[in-house]
């Protein structure tokens, strides 16, 4: 009843979308009706597959994912915008007895600009980035100034992702010398089987202090406990919930992970992994300087409230559309913490762009991103 629920809203939405767009253009387009309800019959076949997939647990592909839900999200991310504007269009034609022309030329024009849109975003998803980010948090122990570590979020990796681009991630992690590599969820795309991809790209990464993860929401629909025993099979150390004691230059501190609220909603196993701020933070004496990995940066009050000086955080991909010099993204919309640098009396909170991409490769501004945290000492006034 669920699958059939979620067809036929696709199938009502799409079918919509490719009958207002057909009623302007019909006439331009060889063999008219004809060959847009083919078109929009092709579009939806990957929606099946997907639907075929989750009710008989089968494994996709990279070829699936590559070249029928990635074609899938492409086409019906065109055709949506296409359907809006050509309709405004329409609606300022009409009182000029033009409606159908209104909509016809946006068609025409807007087709070709989101077409070199999705050009520009894919060559965007490519272009990695090493970021520096300083962060300064009141209460750091001065033992741990220049304390490095490198932050890898939303990797989305499954059998589909390029072997170039996560070699280029791995590298640059390598080079940056961290003294904690820290992956703040959504390790896998999806399934838990993305694991072994993971494994493979990413198994090799050491550092002196630890590698560490914990759960986003991707990890929790794929199935929280496999894709835990992959992350730990690799010599990760997960933490959800709780937290760890670390000593650098002597200086004690703690490095604690959440859980993420998808948890609370989607339980698949035996182990849900929602987040329980009280059970993370459980272990620390009050005062320890804390670092906290949480995937949503939604849980970031909580945790500030609880004395949590620093917070690592992903999960927005910053809308994967982002304009930096203006502070602002697609997320920033819809979230209070939805990219960059925060601080809440004095807790700070970084939220990364990805490492990646989830979906389709396109990302404009919101670059992915290998992340660099150093933190230093600030010396208070006598």
């Amino acid at each position: 009843m669920r699958f059939a629920g979620f067809l036929v809203v696709i199938l009502l939405l799409t079918g919509m979308s490719w009958l207002l767009v057909g009623s302007f253009i019909y006439e331009l387009v060889p063999g008219g009706w004809r060959t847009i309800a083919a078109g929009w019959a092709l579009s939806v076949v990957p929606v099946f597959v997907l639907i075929r997939n989750i009710a008989t647990g089968r494994y996709p592909s990279a070829t699936v994912r590559l070249w029928m839900f990635r074609v899938f999200w492409y086409v019906q991310l065109l055709m949506l915008p296409l359907a809006l504007m050509s309709t405004i269009g329409f609606l300022v034609g009409v009182p000029f007895g033009l409606g159908a022309e209104g909509g016809r030329l946006v068609v025409v024009v807007l087709l070709p600009a989101l077409v070199i849109l999705g050009l520009w975003g894919y060559v965007g998803s490519r272009r990695l980035v090493v970021r520096d980010v300083t962060l300064a948090p009141p209460e750091l122990p001065s033992a741990l100034d220049g304390l490095r570590i490198v932050q890898l979020s939303d990797l989305h990796v499954g059998p589909q992702t390029s072997r170039v681009q996560l070699e280029k991630i791995a590298t640059a992690t390598r080079d940056a010398e961290p003294h904690i590599i820290a992956y703040t969820g959504d390790q896998v795309d999806d399934h838990p089987k993305d694991i072994d991809f993971f494994a493979s790209a990413f198994g090799h990464l050491e550092a002196p202090l630890g590698v560490y993860a914990i759960a986003g929401n991707h990890d929790v629909y794929a199935g929280w406990a496999a894709v835990r025993r992959g992350l730990e099979a690799m010599g990760i150390n997960v933490l959800v919930n709780s937290a760890t004691k670390l000593t650098h230059n002597g200086t004690a501190f703690w490095l604690a992970g959440t859980g993420d609220p998808a948890g609370a909603q989607f339980v698949r196993g035996h182990e849900s992994g929602a987040p329980d701020i009280d059970r993370t933070l459980a272990q620390i004496p009050n005062g320890a300087f804390t670092i906290a990995l949480a995937h949503n940066p939604a849980l970031f009050p909580a945790l500030a409230a609880r004395g949590v000086a620093v917070t690592l955080s992903g999960h927005t991909h910053h809308g994967q559309f982002s304009i930096p010099s203006k502070g602002w993204s697609l997320a920033s919309v819809f979230l209070d913490y939805a990219m960059g640098t925060y601080d809440r009396n004095g807790s700070l909170l970084y939220v990364s762009p990805g490492t990646n991409f989830w979906g389709i490769p396109f990302r404009i501004g919101a670059l992915p991103e290998v992340t660099v945290i150093t933190l230093r000492f600030m010396s208070k006034p006598a």
